[in-house]
């Protein structure tokens, strides 16, 4: 609002307040409706149903959730939920979770996901589909999980992968620095018991989230009520306030190993990560790629993802897309429906057998370019 409101503001105001007051909310947080098609351990696989007036077409899409995320990031509220953007394009989209992580999976490592529960859900998507190749994608951890389940077996059947927000360069990312204390200096660079203990068990939201402004004026009320005339704004803050409050801990070991390997080894700068008693590869990776980078992201920013164009030098095509937003905003903040959200439509129908019904913009259009920067290595097959 203006600092002296005008009429109008201070109706709109009113009546968010009351609504607010009445309803306990302005969000629409109603789910997708959905339906569970497979399950295993640590796997569980959802479609969304299509609605009755739309026809599924193209190769699917699975999103990937990262371990600990509540599956909320892709389908935060009615309006800014990717699902129901892709729904309503006609796209067939699944979904896999993992379950809450109980004290009995706090030995957990990274292998389980890259070993059994992508690949699993990546071949039951595409039976369930009729047979069609998948279209990953994951943001933040997600986005490395599947990225490594490409790059560790290229027999499965994937179409094109999309990270969001995915660091490999974790030297560029000013958050790693608070836990360093907790590193033992006589253990060659590996976490202390005590600091594994501790860091597996803080909610990656404390400091990992990265909600930008929306989280910092969700802790000064009076700069949200500056906002109290915009209803779309009130409605965000509090959808993700309601993610916030739905984020877990990384268990320990996966911490401890994500820290050790990532962030004191910095392994995937250098294009592999050993998993196992096997080293995985970035080059191993022979699918497009679309790598997405949000221009205020705090977790993974420009410097910690741009390294991607290069690794993946197996890829028949790699892009790089700069678009407004944090770490979660890059994803499904109001600004990601107008850059994220048609780049990721124009990427699914170029490397789709058969588009949406809708022709999708051809990439690089000034649609796109406005709301941010474009960049792309292309190899010949």
């Amino acid at each position: 609002m203006d600092l002296i409101p005008k009429p109008g503001q201070v109706v709109s105001a009113a009546g968010n307040v009351a609504t607010l007051l009445v309803r306990g909310g302005l969000a629409d947080l109603r789910p997708m409706p959905r339906t569970l098609v497979d399950e295993g351990p640590l796997r569980e696989l959802y479609h969304y149903r299509p609605a009755t007036t739309v026809v599924e077409q193209g190769d699917p899409v699975l999103l990937v959730t990262p371990p600990a995320a509540p599956s909320l990031c892709y389908d935060l509220r009615r309006g800014c939920s990717l699902v129901e953007h892709l729904v309503a394009g006609g796209r067939a989209t699944y979904l896999v979770e993992y379950g809450e992580l109980s004290l009995t999976d706090r030995d957990l490592a990274m292998d389980p996901w890259v070993d059994d529960v992508l690949p699993a859900a990546v071949r039951e998507v595409s039976d369930h589909a009729g047979g069609r190749p998948v279209h990953l994608v994951g943001w933040s951890l997600g986005g490395i999980l599947a990225l490594l389940t490409a790059a560790d077996d290229p027999s499965l059947p994937i179409a094109s992968l999309t990270l969001l927000g995915s660091p490999v360069d974790l030297a560029q990312v000013p958050l790693v620095a608070p836990p360093r204390p907790l590193l033992d200096p006589t253990q060659a660079g590996g976490l202390t018991g005590r600091g594994a203990q501790v860091l597996g068990s803080i909610p990656i939201v404390r400091w990992a989230a990265d909600l930008g402004p929306v989280q910092r004026l969700v802790a000064k009320p009076l700069a949200i009520g500056t906002r109290l005339d915009d209803a779309e704004f009130l409605a965000q803050v509090e959808a993700v306030d309601r993610f916030s409050a739905g984020m877990a801990a990384y268990s320990g070991r996966t911490y401890g190993q994500l820290y050790h390997r990532f962030v004191r080894g910095n392994a995937l700068v250098a294009g592999e990560i050993e998993l196992g008693e096997r080293t995985v590869e970035l080059a191993a990776v022979d699918k497009p790629v679309l790598v997405v980078a949000g221009a205020t992201d705090g977790i993974a920013p420009l410097g910690a993802v741009r390294p991607l164009v290069e690794l993946l030098e197996g890829s028949p095509e790699v892009q790089l897309e700069i678009v407004p937003g944090g770490h979660l905003g890059l994803l499904t903040g109001r600004e990601a429906r107008t850059s994220t959200w048609p780049a990721l439509d124009d990427w699914l129908a170029q490397w789709s057998d058969l588009p949406p019904t809708a022709p999708a913009t051809p990439i690089g259009t000034s649609r796109r370019r406005k709301h941010g920067s474009k960049a792309s290595r292309s190899l010949s097959t």
